[in-house]
């Protein structure tokens, strides 16, 4: 077991994507250098108009913590989480957080999270364990939540209360193994996925720590009807995949022995 002192060594690094996110990417990486955690924050932005890619640029030149991906045409939460992950990869991390910059992942909690890391290799901020909460949504977005969880849960056989939550503390191996297993769902389905590959991974403990998620208070919500419905055919898609790929393996292990009788 790793030692509480050892936990708080480790090189975090927090990859945040973003798209306009002018109106709070200032505060939240204010909050995030606050921490009394060592952590690097990657600001992974695709071309925001807003500004938000030169927000970024300005605080990477006064901070060494900061640093910036700026890309141009390729869009998508999915890509961008993997642009972060390969950077801080390659930069030496240790361990990896993804989170929100809408401040719906309040960075008080990456404490707590980092806390119960080393005893897990995998820690959410899960909104659906005693504890967790919502606030300010409508009962429409609850119960698209509440939908899309036990979805993702029966589709994926995973025990776990909050499969959607973005806001995750990884293990570099572990992630490392998830992405060589190179995830393709676009958009949120993308968070499913990735946590799909790393509960697959053999011994890994997952954690989920409490969280009150706060719905943004500045600038325009991502999740819309058409992420959605993409986000459920992509899952669908990948699960078919899954299913299709064991049929396949279960055929191959079928010949081989047929092969051997003879």
């Amino acid at each position: 077991m790793i030692s509480d002192e050892q936990v708080r060594e480790r090189r975090i690094w927090v990859v945040l994507p973003t798209y306009n996110e002018a109106d709070n990417l200032p505060q939240m990486l204010e909050a995030l250098t606050g921490l009394d955690v060592d952590l690097d924050v990657i600001v992974v932005d695709d071309a925001s108009p807003d500004g938000t890619g030169d927000i970024a640029a300005r605080a990477a030149s006064t901070d060494p913590r900061i640093h910036v991906i700026r890309r141009e045409g390729e869009r998508g939460l999915g890509t961008a989480y993997l642009a972060g992950f390969r950077y801080a990869f390659a930069a030496g991390a240790e361990a990896v957080m993804t989170m929100d910059c809408d401040f719906s992942h309040d960075p008080r909690y990456i404490p707590h999270m980092v806390a119960a890391f080393g005893p897990a290799q995998v820690v959410i901020g899960s909104r659906y364990v005693p504890g967790g909460r919502t606030e300010n949504w409508g009962l429409h977005r609850k119960i698209l939540s509440a939908t899309a969880n036990r979805f993702a849960r029966l589709l994926f056989g995973m025990n776990i209360r909050d499969c959607t939550s973005g806001f995750r503390l990884y293990g570099r191996d572990v992630l490392e193994a998830a992405v060589a297993n190179r995830p393709h769902s676009g958009g949120y389905a993308f968070l499913v996925e990735l946590l799909h590959l790393s509960t697959r991974q053999e011994g890994v403990t997952i954690k989920e720590v409490p969280i009150c998620f706060v719905d943004r208070e500045r600038g325009s919500g991502k999740m819309g009807a058409r992420e959605i419905v993409d986000g459920v055919r992509n899952l669908l898609r990948l699960r078919s995949e899954i299913k299709s790929s064991r049929g396949e393996t279960a055929s191959a292990i079928a010949s081989a022995d047929d092969g051997r009788d003879e």
